[in-house]
């Protein structure tokens, strides 16, 4: 067992002094300065967030496409929603794609990340930044913060964002996968990677020559699963982290976090493999997109207690760059 001053100490530790940064340390004129010709694409999955969409594309079209240029694209990846937001995200000039619309012969499942992969056919950027639509608390500064070891740092290739989050019970009120599922997944499994503050967080950006190279999980575990793999591709030294302050959005049902853990458990699981980036699996691409699980939960219903079974999709995309 780690003593105290073996963990002040330890490999996490150092990774988190050598690549850890502030936003502020990327002020737009820097980066700028620093830009030259390379494309960057801002991406939105978004499913069912006409609320709040609009706001998220247009301040940082406003404040970063219009006026700075850091941004050349603004895509919205639309996953079967069922409201409005296709059409607020379009009057409020981002290029709209539905997700099953993309690639069609490639078939379509719904997720997160299926939305992030099927991004890769039809964006043109070098730099891909990746922020949630479902953003209430937040600043345009989050874009450049993120960009900013990528155009700094060439050995960098993947940059999470980290963040208070306001609430009741403290700053990180609302990252309960994070505390109770991936936190103690990274100890156990990839410790290596215990010094990113938030895991999961859903305000990253990417290299896109190292994300097509990945295997994509369809849903929530995009993200534990992109850091796994770059590690074992590039080394943990490719990733960097930068605090973006404070972020705030809406939390989701309890019963709809078991499924989100299920996910994400499901791709570590996957990667207990020697082979850098390539999950274990025998089935075929189409049987591997399908893979699912079925979730039991239990839920109180008039006085009694009642099973309700989930079906988890755990399926994987294979690296784009594979795919003709």
């Amino acid at each position: 067992m780690a003593t105290l001053a073996d963990v002040t100490t330890s490999p996490a530790a150092a990774w988190f002094q050598r690549n850890t940064h502030q936003f502020d340390e990327f002020p737009i004129e820097r980066l700028q300065a620093v830009k030259g010709d390379t494309c960057v694409s801002l991406v939105v999955p978004a499913r069912n967030e006409a609320a709040t969409v609009g706001d998220v594309v247009t301040r940082v079209r406003e404040a970063l496409l219009d006026t700075a240029g850091l941004v050349d694209e603004i895509v919205v990846i639309d996953s079967d929603s069922t409201d409005a937001t296709a059409a607020i995200a379009a009057d409020a000039g981002a290029t709209v794609h539905a997700a099953r619309e993309i690639r069609p012969d490639l078939g379509s499942v719904p997720g997160k990340g299926e939305a992030m992969w099927k991004s890769l056919f039809v964006t043109r950027g070098e730099l891909i930044v990746f922020m949630d639509a479902d953003l209430t608390d937040w600043d345009t500064h989050f874009v450049p913060g993120l960009l900013g070891p990528l155009l700094t740092r060439p050995e960098v290739a993947l940059v999470k964002g980290y963040y208070e989050r306001p609430g009741q019970d403290g700053p990180l009120d609302g990252g309960r996968v994070t505390e109770l599922v991936a936190r103690p997944v990274i100890a156990l499994e990839h410790p290596e990677l215990a010094g990113l503050v938030q895991p999961l967080a859903g305000e990253w950006a990417i290299r896109r020559s190292l994300f097509e190279q990945l295997h994509v999980p369809t849903g929530y575990a995009v993200e534990i699963a992109s850091l796994v793999d770059t590690a074992r591709l590039l080394g943990v030294d490719a990733i960097a982290q930068v605090g973006l302050g404070v972020r705030a959005h809406s939390h989701q049902p309890l019963l709809d976090l078991g499924a989100m853990a299920t996910q994400l458990l499901a791709a570590v699981h996957r990667r207990r493999t020697p082979t850098p980036a390539t999950p274990a699996t025998s089935a075929a691409p189409d049987d591997d997109l399908e893979q699912s699980v079925v979730l039991r939960q239990y839920r109180p219903r008039e006085g009694r207690i009642e099973p309700a079974e989930r079906v988890v999709r755990v399926g994987e995309r294979p690296p784009a760059r594979s795919v003709e």
